[in-house]
Formats: structure tokens, sequence, C-alpha cells
């Protein structure tokens, strides 16, 4: 079940709250991911997000690998299904940063206005999905949920059509995103073409065998 937002309060931890959880969060770390809690307060650690793209990314040529389409200096290509990738944050940095580091990591050329970071939690065993706003703090989440994924994980999606904002992008990622859309549109029309022509050849094999002049 997709959330448009957060409709929970959030909870704010005094420095003792946050010591006491960072050193609840440790002793129950069983992939050797744990934080690290700073003299000045702010603390650090990990988050795995689960990379959920229905549509190609645009990397440098260099850089690509898997199913591609065309570019002049960059390849827009398919992440693979179940892509996951950690992240070592702090607690001062945002969602946003986030999807930039996660973007950079990748080499990926694509405007970070065109993504979204989510988490996923279960709740009276339902999956919730809810989009975070750009100012959140993903390890203070991460700190508060505890270690175990299957309670909270964070998943990279796209923006919905409706919420992009394509006045943010350059003219030649435009036109690189509409010659991905001419490739998809293509590959789908010649799907249909092929469905369509062989229920024609079973239909006019089945008229054959039953239509005999005489």
């Amino acid at each position: 079940k997709d959330v448009q937002k957060e409709n929970e309060p959030h909870v704010y931890l005094s420095k003792e709250e946050v010591k006491e959880k960072i050193q609840s969060y440790n002793s129950s770390v069983t992939d050797k991911l744990k934080m690290t809690l700073n003299a000045n307060g702010i603390y650090t650690g990990f988050i795995k997000v689960h990379l959920e793209l229905c549509r190609p990314i645009t990397v440098q040529s260099s850089q690509s690998q898997g199913r591609c389409a065309h570019s002049n200096n960059e390849t827009a290509f398919y992440l693979p299904d179940g892509c996951v990738n950690t992240l070592h944050i702090s607690s001062t940095n945002t969602v946003r940063e986030v999807i930039e580091a996660l973007l950079k990591k990748f080499f990926v050329a694509d405007n970070p206005a065109k993504f979204a970071l989510y988490k996923r939690c279960h709740k009276e065993d339902q999956v919730y999905t809810c989009k975070l706003s750009d100012r959140e703090h993903p390890l203070y989440l991460r700190l508060v949920a505890g270690p175990r994924t299957e309670m909270l994980s964070f998943v990279l999606r796209e923006h919905e059509t409706g919420e992009v904002m394509w006045e943010a992008f350059s003219i030649p990622e435009l036109r690189n995103f509409l010659r991905i859309l001419d490739k998809e549109e293509n590959e789908q029309l010649q799907i249909l073409k092929n469905r369509y022509a062989a229920y024609r050849d079973k239909l006019e094999e089945a008229l054959g065998g039953v239509w005999k002049p005489g």
C-alpha cells in the first residue's frame, strides 16, 4: 500500500536517548554495519537502498552496462531487478543528499529531481510505502526503527510523470529521454504486431482445417 505522505508525528530524541538507541541498535546488528556516535552528537552509520527503477537511467558511456539505448556521450540502460546499494551516511544527511550520493555512486547523469526516496515498513500485517520529504534524515529513521530491514527499508524510485519538474532538465536530457520513449514505443508496437500476426496464422490454419471445398 502506497501512502503519499507520512502522517505519524516525528519523535525527537535527546542526546542521552540517541546514545542509548545506538547502543541498543549495535547490539542487535547482525551484518557488522554498526552506528558510531561522535563527540559532537552527530552519528554515522549505514543504510541499504533498494533501487526499483522502471525507466532507464543515463550514465557515462564508459561506466554503462546492461541493456542500452542510444546516446552520443551518455548511455541509457535499465538497472537489473533487485538491485540494492549500501551507503555510509551521517545523521545530518537529508533525503536529497542520499539520492544525490546514490546517483553519484552509479555515475548517473540524470537530474536528481527525477527521483524520490521512499520508506517501506510493516504495520499490522500490511506493508506500507511512504514517500519521504527531501528534508528528512534517513539515518535517524533507521536508528529509530532498528536494524531489521523487514521492519523498515528504503526504496529509490522515479517520481510519477506528473510530479517531474521537466523544466529543470537540460535540452540534451529531454531529447535523450524522448529517444528512449520512441525506442520503447517501437518495441511495444512490434510485440503487438507479432502477437496479432500469430493469432491470424492460427485462425487461418483453423479455418483451413474446417472449410474444405467440396
